[in-house]
């Protein structure tokens, strides 16, 4: 029974709370920019380079092996071009994690900074304690012999 309540104080942590729900939330977005590249921005590159749909570029390392209209062997390919899909998803997303990072260290900064004010005039320096002033009289009459 100690294992399931140090899990659940474990689980119930901020931390772990917050790291869950960013995790949810950066699945979301995942989809979301994966969606762009794919339906928005791969095409319009693909266009402008003369109508290439790149989820289809591939190189065939093996034909397929065929008899008649049955495939026996599949065709063996190298599909390189959903790897430059996933690869300008990827720099999507990291570019959108940097610029919020940047973003949420920017605005802490300025929560955290306070406002700066000008420096203070020293302080004086303090009186002398009887007793330093006494030492310096006889410091004085030591001197004068």
């Amino acid at each position: 029974m100690g294992f399931l309540k140090e899990f659940k104080e474990f689980a119930m942590k901020g931390n772990v709370m917050d790291m869950a729900i960013g995790v949810i939330i950066g699945g979301a977005f995942g989809k979301i920019v994966t969606s762009l590249v794919n339906d928005l921005l791969m095409p319009l590159v693909g266009a402008l380079i003369g109508n290439v749909d790149f989820t289809t570029l591939s190189v065939t390392l093996r034909e397929a092996v065929m008899n008649g209209e049955e495939v026996v062997k599949e065709a063996v390919t190298l599909n390189y071009g959903n790897f430059i899909q996933t690869t300008v998803d990827f720099l999507i997303v990291a570019l959108c994690i940097f610029g919020m990072i940047k973003l949420i260290n920017k605005a802490s900064n300025m929560v955290k900074k306070p406002v700066e004010e000008a420096p203070a005039e020293p302080a004086p320096a303090p009186e002398p304690t009887a007793e330093e002033k006494l030492l310096t009289e006889i410091r004085d009459l030591l001197k004068e012999k």
